[in-house]
């Protein structure tokens, strides 16, 4: 693959570049970005029309149409983030320095990662978050959209390269790869001689073959499915809200909650409540045999449902006894993504903050927030479900790395 090697080279001889380039040129160049992007507002909703248009012919669900789809608020939210890492403190060259008894001094110094590659699908947002946040980190970054946002993707990266280069940094800061094709995927995977770093993000089978198949080292990020436990203590008009919002408000993201654990105690009074709620909304609600029992017109759900991230507008409930079955359930069938409790109980709060294993866990909040921007780092890589070296949403300090540096005057070792 002749052009993904040129890519690379071309990415490797622009991370040199940006490694010793300063805040103050970074900062222009990410405020040059965000103009460009409102600027070429016309542009790219055309080509996103495009995008969108095929996949409603391909039978994509409304969820990924909407993960597809720009507008202008969108784009202005896209041009926000690039404003707000422009504020945001530069992680690169920050030092801790201490010194030894025999007299060296050595410092840890903070670095860039080098050349980033993301591997994602439907959400031509990505193509902005991760081109700013690369930058800002000293990285150049290689790009790999899916086929559904592939003219999307060009147009975004066409603004973002022309404000690259009016910024007198080099265009190779950005490679996008315009052929859609597994062949092509599998090659950025193997990329070794110029990729630092892989980061996918999408579905579960994406992010599966890319760990099967990637020689390059991976960071993985996350399949959501993730839960919200009522307890039986919970504010239920409270917990009525958080669920709906986390279901419904973008249902196709890794966010999005995908099934809703209640205690036994309030089932009666809260599950034919919360179900009318989600169904008002089109939601498809499967549920135990108790849940049923409440709601006869509820789908039985089956083993598989516990494991599954629907990415769609469908939810599965159960009743549990309490707070240690809903616990036990979390972290059998978890991605280690988010999780949220609802509860009036300080004690029951504490003890799912410190039992459930997630990159983010929540008390009487939406899981919708685990999210860069939410997070106050500006936009994000993709939500780290892994625990070496970065876990959560992948913001500008977890696209460094670090090195050593060390002061001596003629110290040799005995």
């Amino acid at each position: 693959m002749e052009e993904i090697r040129r890519i690379g080279q071309a990415a490797k001889a622009a991370s040199r570049v940006l490694s010793t380039v300063s805040s103050t040129l970074k900062n222009q160049a990410l405020a040059a970005m965000a103009e460009a992007l409102l600027a070429s507002e016309t542009e790219i909703i055309a080509a996103n029309k495009l995008d969108v248009d095929a996949g409603k012919d391909k039978g994509l669900s409304a969820a990924l149409i909407d993960r597809l789809t720009l507008t202008p608020a969108r784009i202005k939210g896209m041009a926000d983030g690039l404003k707000v890492l422009q504020d945001l403190p530069d992680p690169i060259g920050e030092v801790a320095m201490w010194k030894r008894p025999n007299g060296l001094k050595i410092g840890q110094v903070r670095v860039p990662l080098g050349v980033i590659g993301i591997i994602y699908e439907a959400r031509p947002n990505v193509t902005v978050d991760a081109t700013g946040l690369a930058l800002k980190a000293g990285n150049a970054v290689i790009l790999k959209g899916g086929s559904e946002a592939v003219n999307s993707n060009k147009a975004i990266v066409q603004a973002l390269r022309q404000a690259i280069v009016t910024s007198n940094l080099p265009e190779g800061c950005i490679g996008l790869i315009e052929d859609t094709s597994r062949e092509t995927t599998t090659a950025l995977m193997k990329l070794n001689e110029y990729l630092d770093v892989l980061i996918p993000r999408g579905g579960a089978g994406l992010i599966n073959a890319v760990l099967q198949n990637a020689t390059v080292p991976v960071i993985q990020t996350g399949v959501g499915n993730c839960h919200i436990f009522v307890d039986s203590s919970a504010d239920q008009d409270m917990a009525r809200r958080i669920v709906v919002n986390a279901k419904c408000s973008r249902p196709g993201v890794c966010n999005a909650c995908e099934k809703l654990l209640v205690d036994k105690n309030i089932a009666v009074s809260f599950i034919p409540a919360v179900v009318a709620d989600l169904k008002d909304k089109g939601v498809e609600v499967r549920g135990c045999p108790e849940v049923q029992q409440l709601c006869p017109d509820v789908q039985l759900a089956s083993e598989t449902d516990w494991s599954t991230e629907y990415l769609d507008y469908v939810i599965a409930v159960k009743v549990v006894a309490g707070l240690e079955e809903a616990i036990d359930h979390i972290n059998r069938y978890g991605t280690g993504h988010s999780e949220a409790i609802v509860t009036t109980n300080y004690a029951q709060a504490q003890r799912f903050l410190d039992e459930v294993d997630a990159a983010a866990v929540y008390v009487n909040a939406s899981t919708r927030f685990t999210d860069g921007f939410e997070f106050g780092f500006g936009a994000e890589m993709g939500i780290s479900t892994q625990k070496l070296h970065a876990r959560g949403p992948l913001g500008l300090k977890e696209l460094t790395t670090i090195k050593y540096i060390i002061y001596g005057n003629g110290q040799v070792r005995e």
